[in-house]
């Protein structure tokens, strides 16, 4: 269990639904099932983002999941302009703008406040002070109760911090993925959640062999063992690994009963040095 910003509980495996299909037909009564099947088995932290369908994602949830249970929150995440003329997206820190998708969020996931809301990406046109100053001012008017970031630098979560309160960071990292090994001590020294995208890395990476060795001595599957070495890594880390499949779902919300030996994390911890 992990309170997001000192207040929200929240068990430590949580679901990212950016995987689920939102088109009419049977593929999305099957995510709908999927959704609805992940608060059955536990899960109380589902991650969305605007980005994901342009609102879609968020409209599948509302249908799949409202009336919320009290004890489930769901993150979502504004800053990415839908494809212009040229047919490319681009992020969009600018104030309206932002106050234009929080209010579309409340709409779409039909709530009177973002819990959780995350800037997705930090827009380089646009000073860091307005895109955080916009949320914490939108935060004060009662829309979101906490901010977050995403794919920042030790830098930019210092810089935002001295603006607002930071809840959670949203980075990738993986046990073969740790660019952001810094992000994430900071997050821990802070207390600040750290919700690590692509906890999974692709079988192909290089060190697959060991993960698998230690799969096979836990009688776990590869992707269980990587989701068990994240939460063993740190008591911040919270993993929304991702499924449109049942059977996955499943087999990732059993990786939060795993247990590592001391060996078998040191083992894994070798695999990818983090970077100096």
């Amino acid at each position: 269990m992990f309170r997001i910003g000192g207040e929200i509980p929240v068990g430590r495996l949580g679901f990212g639904a950016m995987r689920l299909t939102t088109e009419p037909g049977p593929q999305r009564q099957a995510s709908i099932a999927v959704a609805r099947r992940a608060v059955e088995l536990g899960v109380t932290l589902i991650d969305t983002a605007h980005l994901y369908g342009w609102g879609a994602n968020e409209e599948l949830l509302a249908e799949a999941l409202h009336p919320y249970p009290p004890e489930l929150l769901i993150a979502t995440k504004v800053g990415v302009a839908p494809p212009g003329p040229d047919g490319d997206a681009d992020l969009c820190g600018r104030p309206e703008f932002l106050r234009e998708q929080v209010d579309e969020g409340l709409r779409r996931l039909r709530v009177e406040r973002l819990d959780l809301l995350q800037l997705h990406r930090v827009d380089p046109k646009v000073p860091l002070a307005d895109q955080v100053g916009t949320l914490r001012d939108m935060r004060d008017q009662g829309k979101i109760g906490h901010i977050g970031l995403s794919e920042v630098t030790v830098e930019q979560l210092a810089e935002a911090r001295g603006i607002v309160e930071v809840a959670s960071v949203q980075n990738r990292y993986s046990v073969l993925d740790r660019e952001y090994e810094a992000v994430l001590q900071a997050c821990g020294e802070a207390g600040i959640a750290f919700l690590p995208w692509r906890p999974v890395h692709p079988a192909a990476s290089q060190g697959a062999d060991e993960i698998t060795a230690v799969a096979g001595e836990l009688g776990a599957t590869a992707a269980q063992v990587a989701l068990a070495w994240l939460l063993a890594r740190s008591p911040v880390v919270l993993p929304i690994p991702g499924t449109a499949s049942l059977e996955h779902l499943e087999e990732n919300v059993a990786a939060a009963d795993l247990r590592l030996s001391q060996e078998q994390y040191r083992r894994l911890e070798r695999l990818a040095a983090p970077p100096v």
